[in-house]
């Protein structure tokens, strides 16, 4: 009986080895998995994010297609990059529209948003950010700021209209880099729709299982900008959308301190504005009027 015993305890031994073994091989696939994952978000979130490609930077329409009169412009950044955009003139504008546009797709994918500002009276200048359309460069968070930047100076230097007579705008994406640029100059009113609150809080929501604030090099402090902001502020957002949570536009509404209005929207994150159309347009009017009216 002993020796079936020392038997059954050494052959129990090697299992446990083995087990062990097979326990240590599973946890350094993991790990390693997990390393390369958090490797590959570092690294490669440019291109996760700027996505210029999708569905191309071909440009696929003009405003011509909807009846509009436009002129191509075109930029040159501080840094010597050259950026693609459309001013579209409206006749008898009370202001510019400065548009700002998401990180899909280029200025040929926003003329519904061009048709409206167009319907209430308003210019638009709509630039693609470097890498996007016909502009060239590769997308980087401070190249999107120098691009807005570009672009104010071309509405305020080269085309003469005040700073109190335009209105910044963006969408998504667009929305962070409106804020910043909002928060670096003083226009007349700044409109932030689907924005989200941080690249670092849109991490944490895409990628809860990674060191998020670690591992971010895309920053978009927006909530930040937000508070810096001296002009009325309009907030957009879709308690629908799934892509950036309604509580992140939230977010941006508390941070400003300043005049502000808070538009609450039906519809996904890329439709919402459209679903939402009436409601939409007519908010659009009345803070446009008063920001307008409250320079002056």
């Amino acid at each position: 009986m002993a020796i079936h015993s020392a038997k059954a305890i050494r052959a129990e031994f090697a299992w446990n080895r083995i087990d062990m073994r097979t326990l240590a091989t599973i946890l350094t696939i993991a790990i390693s998995i997990y390393a390369l994952l958090a490797l590959m978000l570092y690294l490669f979130q440019d291109r996760m994010v700027f996505l210029s490609n999708l569905p191309g930077r071909e440009l696929t329409a003009s405003p011509r297609d909807i009846g509009l009169v436009y002129e191509d412009v075109s930029l040159t950044t501080s840094d010597n990059e050259r950026l693609h955009g459309w001013y579209i003139p409206a006749e008898n504008s009370r202001g510019v529209v400065l548009f700002f546009h998401g990180n899909a797709g280029n200025i040929s994918h926003r003329l519904d948003s061009i048709r409206i500002f167009h319907e209430i009276g308003l210019s638009t200048l709509i630039i693609d950010y470097r890498g996007y359309g016909q502009s060239t460069g590769k997308t980087n968070e401070q190249g999107t700021y120098l691009d807005a930047q570009a672009s104010w100076d071309y509405l305020v230097n080269r085309r003469g209209i005040s700073p109190d007579r335009i209105v910044i705008f963006g969408r998504s994406l667009g929305g962070a880099i409106g804020a910043w640029l909002g928060a670096h100059t003083t226009p007349a009113g700044v409109i932030i729709e689907s924005g989200f609150s941080s690249g670092v809080d849109m991490a944490r929501r895409l990628y809860p299982f990674l060191p998020a604030h670690l591992l971010t090099r895309l920053r978009y402090p927006v909530v930040d900008y937000a508070s810096q902001l001296s002009s009325p502020v309009l907030v957009i957002h879709s308690k629908d959308d799934e892509i950036i949570p309604f509580s992140m536009g939230q977010a941006i509404y508390a941070a400003v301190s300043q005049q502000k209005e808070f538009l609450q929207l039906r519809g996904d994150h890329n439709n919402g504005f459209l679903i939402s159309y009436e409601d939409y347009v007519a908010a659009l009017k009345d803070f446009i009027q008063t920001c307008l009216n409250h320079q002056g």
